[in-house]
């Protein structure tokens, strides 16, 4: 597995090493050791899956706040979609920033989202598929959001916005 830092410090790209044959290939997804010598909380207790029928569709931007902040590790299983964090650590030198990347079932990417992060994404394609793993149980009292289209940070979405909830277009701002 190769691991590469963000620019927002803690947060990884995760890309696997593929051993091809004839029949395809064969690789690993997570291991305790490599995450552990990384420094990345790899206690998961929760995996989830969430499943988007059109293009265009947007979910976030979603966090856990204290004192159930999670870590989350997310993948893309069919489609593809442009992932963003937000660093909500306001210890940070990264604090308000943002980090967008692609996730396609094909280039088989990762995304580690560290504890103080919000997140959300954008379906690339029609029935695109995430599968999540969290380090924190499902807390509906730390449920949190940030605005996904938030003037204080300015995410620039690569697609016209198809499908959103109506609690992610009420999410605060930060500014």
């Amino acid at each position: 597995m190769r691991f590469t830092e963000t620019c927002l410090k803690g947060a990884y790209i995760i890309e696997i090493e593929p051993m091809e044959d004839e029949r395809g290939f064969f690789a690993r997804s997570w291991c305790q050791k490599e995450f552990a010598a990384h420094s990345l909380n790899s206690d998961f207790v929760q995996c989830n899956i969430s499943f988007n029928k059109e293009r265009g569709t947007l979910r976030g931007m979603h966090y856990q706040a204290k004192p159930h902040e999670e870590a989350k590790l997310v993948r893309v299983t069919m489609g593809a979609i442009y992932d963003v964090i937000i660093d909500l650590r306001s210890d940070t030198s990264t604090f308000r920033q943002w980090f967008g990347a692609e996730l396609t079932a094909h280039n088989h990417k990762m995304i580690y989202v560290p504890e103080g992060f919000a997140h959300g994404f954008q379906t690339m394609e029609d029935n695109t598929e995430l599968l999540y793993f969290h380090t924190e149980f499902y807390r509906p009292e730390c449920e949190e959001g940030v605005r996904y289209n938030d003037p204080a940070i300015s995410i620039s979405w690569p697609l016209g916005i198809t499908n959103l909830s109506k609690k992610d277009v009420n999410h605060p701002l930060l500014g």
